[in-house]
């Protein structure tokens, strides 16, 4: 294993301290785990909230700031936060508005999330979740019961965040991310496993010459092994497994993911794969965002989103958004 890393019991530590000196837009707890705005509360404004093991990043803390998320909780490598961190969360983004908790669904997040609003309600915190849920890959599995949460996540908190900086009141910014959760659906492809810190070697056993078809965002199996593929056979295969699950009667959006260890010069050659078999299944494709956003750590491989567009999901796509890790029109 070669990690740039002084020991594994503080990888998540040490990239929160050198987070906060990067972006002194924002507040890093890093004693507490809790990634803020600086200027929360926003006066009127529904806050949201987000969490999820490290090793995902950008996702979620890259995704802190105006037009997007209001908080984000990191927990150890592919563990979930505490409730502590969630209700830390919520106190500290709550303007009066209510606070929009957005879940990706994997048991520990869930379970977590689930108790972190209990006690959040029992301090007067108006709180509402929603459950992102679009991994066609498998239905259930070893993090999961029904579909895994993944690339959907950055489309949730992207447009709802947009529509909480309107000032939406909480039930119209859930119902929105409930519509954009809805509308996505994403498929996962691995040419490596991945390596956590703490157990020095790779998660899984993926032998040279074949890839994973459907892999989670942790490794968890997907559907099949095969002996390696090319791009033009990659792309047919991933977006053939989401039209199989959603058939778009409008533009979408699209995201080719990075897992985190594949280049972009891959990653582009792999998106024009991408949009000739879009172009060929007859799917216009509205908009395009190519780059490591939901990885794994140091996986090579990527993963294919769509979401279902209309006018009112593109205009607040298109709004403002300053993050870490996504930022245009500011």
């Amino acid at each position: 294993m070669k990690m740039l890393i002084n020991v594994p019991e503080t990888v998540v530590a040490d990239a929160l301290r050198g987070m906060a000196d990067a972006h002194p837009e924002l507040t890093v707890d890093v004693v507490n785990r809790v990634i803020l705005r600086r200027d929360v509360p926003v006066a009127g404004q529904v806050a949201l909230v987000s969490g999820g093991g490290s090793g995902h990043e950008p996702l979620h803390g890259g995704f802190v700031g105006p037009g997007m998320l209001s908080a984000a909780c990191p927990g150890e490598v592919f563990t979930s936060p505490v409730p502590d961190q969630m209700v830390r969360a919520a106190a500290a983004v709550d303007s009066g508005a209510g606070v929009l908790f957005l879940v990706k669904n994997y048991t520990g997040d869930v379970l977590n999330f689930d108790m972190a609003a209990e006690l959040a309600e029992e301090e007067g915190i108006r709180i509402a979740k929603v459950l992102i849920d679009d991994d066609v890959a498998v239905t259930d599995s070893s993090f999961t019961a029904g579909r895994r949460g993944t690339g959907a996540t950055l489309f949730v908190e992207k447009i709802a965040g947009a529509a909480a900086e309107e000032g939406r009141p909480l039930e119209e910014v859930e119902a929105l991310a409930r519509r954009v959760d809805a509308r996505c659906r994403s498929f996962g492809v691995a040419l490596s496993a991945c390596t956590t810190p703490a157990k020095g070697s790779p998660t899984f056993d993926l032998p040279a010459g074949e890839l994973e078809l459907g892999v989670g965002i942790h490794g968890e199996p997907g559907r099949e092994r095969r002996a390696m593929m090319t791009s033009h056979e990659i792309a047919d295969y991933a977006v053939d497994a989401v039209l199989d699950d959603l058939r778009p009667s409008a533009p979408v959006l699209l995201l080719v993911n990075g897992a985190g260890g594949t280049p972009l010069l891959e990653l582009y050659g792999f998106n024009a794969e991408v949009q000739r078999v879009l172009r060929e299944r007859g799917v216009p494709v509205a908009r395009t965002l190519v780059g490591n956003y939901v990885t794994s750590l140091d996986m090579a491989g990527a993963s294919v989103t769509l979401c279902e567009g209309d006018e009112e999901l593109l205009r607040l796509w298109d709004a403002p958004v300053a993050t870490p890790g996504l930022r245009w029109g500011r």
